[in-house]
C-alpha cells in the first residue's frame, strides 16, 4: 500500500464520518470499500449521501431510501424496456427483483465523486428462491455486479446511467446456458 492510497482511504473515511454520524437513516447506509473524491468535503458530502441512500435502497428494498435519494424529476438514461421513467421505475424494478431474490444485498465496492457526478460499482448477492417471470428459483446463488453513474443536483440523484452484468445474472438464474 502506497502513501497516496493510505491518504486517499483516510480522506474517504473523513468524508464519510459526518454522513455516518448523522441521525435517522444513517445507521443503515452502506460504507463503500473504496471512496475517492475530488473537491471540498462540504461540496462532496451531499453527493456521497445521495449515492449511499440509493445503495441502501438496493441493499434493503426500503423505498424510503430511494425517495430520499432520487429527485422528483429523476431520469434513467439507460431505461430498460418496460420500466417506468422517474422514481417509480427503480421502485418497480426492486420490488420485482426481490420477488425472485428476497435476500438480495448490495455492497458498494467503489465510489468516485467528481464535480456533480458519482460513479458507483455495486456488488449484488443473494439466492434465487422466488419467481422471475416464468422461472422458479431453486436456491441458486446470485452474484453479479453493476456500475452506475449519477448526476446529483441539490443533494438528490437527477440522472442515472447504469450497466448490470445481465449475462452473469441470467446464467445464474438458469435462463441462459453458459
Amino acid at each position: 500500500m502506497t502513501l497516496s492510497s493510505v491518504t486517499l482511504r483516510l480522506s474517504g473515511l473523513a468524508l464519510l464520518l459526518p454522513i455516518l454520524a448523522a441521525p435517522a437513516q444513517a445507521e443503515t447506509l452502506p460504507v463503500p470499500r473504496h471512496l475517492a473524491s475530488a473537491g471540498p468535503a462540504a461540496a462532496t458530502q451531499p453527493l456521497i449521501q445521495a449515492a449511499l441512500r440509493y445503495a441502501a435502497f438496493w441493499n434493503s428494498g426500503d423505498e424510503r431510501f430511494a425517495r430520499a435519494a432520487l429527485a422528483d424529476d429523476f431520469t434513467d438514461r439507460t431505461l430498460p424496456e418496460g420500466r417506468a421513467q422517474g422514481p417509480s421505475g427503480p421502485l418497480q424494478a426492486s420490488k420485482a427483483f426481490r420477488q425472485a431474490v428476497p435476500d438480495l444485498s448490495a455492497e458498494v465496492a467503489d465510489m468516485v465523486v467528481a464535480g456533480d457526478r458519482v460513479s458507483v460499482h455495486l456488488h449484488f448477492r443473494g439466492h434465487f428462491t422466488g419467481q422471475f417471470g416464468a422461472a422458479t428459483g431453486q436456491g441458486q446463488t446470485v452474484d453479479f455486479q453493476a456500475f452506475d453513474l449519477y448526476r446529483v443536483e441539490h443533494g438528490r440523484i437527477a440522472e442515472n446511467w447504469h450497466l448490470e452484468d445481465m449475462a452473469t445474472l441470467l446464467r445464474q438464474l438458469g435462463l441462459t446456458k453458459p
